[in-house]
């Protein structure tokens, strides 16, 4: 990371904070935000068990037969979307029995579009995209706050300056007079402050 990298990082901070705001508060429908569904990590952990385990082991017969036939006629194309889903699914199967469990399967996901609250305008893959981002600009803004909170354990003093120059924005000579120092100790603070949280970051 280079001085210019660090310096970005930082004054970026209430940025990231308040795009984290907007998109934490983002609705998906049913009442549910974006930061709701970042936080259901029992429901992303059973998902992930669940993967792990056979299907005939936490689904009933007929949704195995489900399962089977969306298999077969997806052949191996599964779109994550709900929507994309749904389109995905044919209406009509090689014979009559396979038609209706695609059938079922059709209306199946129209069922959790409609308790989703989705309409043609809204899918499931916006929704993970704004989750993806509200996760990245989380894990950002962690990443800066345990170098600040790493660097305040030894040099306090330096802690304090990178965030009153660069996090909330002042200039050398405000930032100097809130501290209470001279703008040449200020300067060499400064420098020092930066590789610090350089060396801590990388």
């Amino acid at each position: 990371m280079t001085e210019q990298e660090a310096i970005e990082q930082l004054t970026n901070y209430k940025r990231l904070q308040a795009r984290m705001h907007l998109l934490s508060n983002y609705s998906v429908g049913a009442g549910i935000t974006v930061s709701r569904l970042n936080e259901d990590d029992q429901l992303q952990e059973l998902h992930r068990k669940l993967r792990r385990l056979p299907s005939y082991m936490y689904l009933s017969k007929r949704e195995q037969k489900l399962e089977t036939v969306a298999h077969t006629y997806l052949q191996g194309k599964y779109p994550s979307g709900i929507q994309s889903q749904q389109r995905a699914v044919k209406v009509v199967g090689y014979d009559e029995e396979d038609t209706k469990l695609l059938q079922e399967l059709r209306q199946k996901l129209a069922k959790v579009m409609a308790a989703r609250g989705y309409d043609e305008r809204a899918d499931l893959d916006a929704v993970l995209e704004r989750v993806a981002e509200y996760q990245d600009i989380q894990a950002e803004l962690k990443q800066i706050d345990d170098v600040l909170t790493a660097i305040k354990k030894y040099k306090p003093d330096y802690e304090r300056l990178l965030r009153i120059r660069y996090i909330e924005g002042l200039t050398a000579q405000e930032t100097a007079s809130k501290m209470r120092i001279a703008e040449r100790t200020l300067r060499s603070w400064r420098t020092k402050a930066i590789s610090e949280y350089i060396r801590l970051a990388v």
